[in-house]
């Protein structure tokens, strides 16, 4: 039976009130996916973890992540975001439940595997729901907004989350934003719409009749975007600086920064909380940026660039005063936003109809990063250490020598990246 539609619906109340239902849960979705850092001693002592071992843990999340971003983007282009993103909530309260709850580390990765899970279908979900509901110039500029307010969900799991397991224990604190997570699936499967025409309302944009939403079967779309070349560049940008940005900033900033400079575990979470505002920023800032000038790549590789040239003082054994090494944080930070536009090139490079999948494609390549450097770093550290507990300079010079490496080859791929004038060319 037919849900009811509302007598007179409003364009505007109705996307913004399906927009902000979806963002909280990718707010939800940036706190699972740093957390570890702040609390990575917690778990340490929790579950007698080495540091390959701690990296395992905590990339749990992101094999699953990774796994589902193309059949998310198959799901979301067939299903909705409205069924998507209700049942990713659930699963991820289930499993942030149990990660809570866990006693053993069997237990919770398997929590952290089911957190992954749930917040694998929400970005893909949030970009086809901007799609379908704002016009093609709005879109880098909403997107960006969008990463903009997910980073709060970061910051909060940075410098707050490690006051606040002095205060509460950790375990507490994701069970209660386990339950934050299932009531948000609940408010999605009631007031989110996928598209204006589910509603009674025209298409934000009138689309030639050879691009609008195609009856052919799903893998269709999808062999088209996984055979066009344009596709792909932006995967690897995202491998290697999205990657490299997210493993560092996810898990092991705060142990680098106490364990080679010596700073307390409150002044290391600053800056790891410095580092994803400027993400944060640069987020929003880069999609409105790119939108003005009507252009995509030149801002992109001008920020990749910066990005990868912001780790040279930390491989050189800099010793930085504090107020100096956190406006290189969210320096760095801000530059590594730049990554975000491949999101918006895919969609742009790719029929409208096949949205969902073109942004899940380049999306793996983020989790697929993070999934293969974060347990990476863990074994460079405990092999350069013999298993020691305290790592030294040397092995973190090493481990971050392999980070900026990997975010090099990103930068090289985006030279690769095909520029669409915030348009989409997929018919030229």
């Amino acid at each position: 039976m037919p849900r009811s539609l509302p007598a007179a619906p409003s364009l505007k109340r109705l996307r913004w009130s399906a927009f902000a239902i979806v963002v909280s849960g990718y707010v939800l979705s940036f706190f699972h996916r740093t957390a570890p850092a702040a609390i990575a001693g917690e778990l340490t002592d929790a579950f007698h973890t080495s540091g390959v071992t701690l990296g395992f843990l905590a990339a749990t999340y992101f094999y699953v992540y990774t796994l589902m971003q193309l059949p998310t983007g198959v799901m979301v282009d067939a299903l909705g975001t409205r069924r998507i993103v209700a049942l990713g909530g659930v699963v991820a309260g289930v499993g942030s439940i149990a990660f809570g709850m866990a006693e053993t580390l069997a237990l919770a990765a398997v929590g952290r595997l089911l957190v992954g899970l749930g917040v694998s279908v929400v970005f893909v979900a949030l970009i086809k729901l901007i799609a379908e509901w704002f016009r093609e110039r709005e879109f880098a500029t909403v997107t960006g907004a969008s990463i903009f307010l997910g980073n709060i969900g970061a910051v909060l799991s940075g410098a707050p989350l490690a006051w606040a397991v002095t205060v509460v224990s950790w375990r507490s604190i994701f069970i209660s934003v386990g339950l934050l997570s299932i009531l948000l699936g609940v408010l999605a499967w009631r007031y989110v719409h996928d598209r204006p025409e589910d509603v009674g309302l025209p298409s934000v944009h009138e689309l030639p009749a050879t691009m609008q939403r195609s009856l052919a079967p799903w893998y269709v779309g999808l062999l088209e975007v996984v055979r066009n070349p344009r596709s792909w560049p932006g995967f690897f940008v995202n491998l290697g600086v999205a990657g490299s940005f997210l493993t560092f900033a996810g898990l092991w900033g705060v142990p680098y920064l106490t364990q080679a400079h010596g700073m307390t575990r409150t002044t290391a979470s600053y800056h790891t909380s410095a580092l994803l505002l400027g993400f944060a920023i640069g987020s929003m800032a880069v999609g409105f940026l790119s939108d003005r000038l009507g252009r995509r790549k030149p801002v992109l590789l001008a920020l990749c660039g910066l990005y990868c040239a912001s780790w040279l003082p930390w491989l050189g054994g800099a010793s930085l005063p504090v107020a100096v090494s956190l406006l290189l944080f969210l320096a760095t930070g801000f530059a590594a936003a730049g990554f975000t536009l491949t999101w918006a090139t895919a969609k742009e490079v790719n029929r409208p109809a096949s949205a969902g999948m073109a942004t899940s494609l380049v999306n793996t390549g983020v989790f697929l990063g993070v999934a293969i450097l974060q347990p990476v770093v863990g074994w460079i550290l405990d092999q350069a250490t013999g298993g020691a507990g305290t790592q030294v300079a040397d092995a973190w010079r090493m481990a971050l020598g392999t980070l900026a490496g990997v975010a090099l080859g990103g930068l090289a791929c985006a030279a690769l990246m095909t520029e669409t004038y915030c348009r989409t060319i997929s018919e030229e």
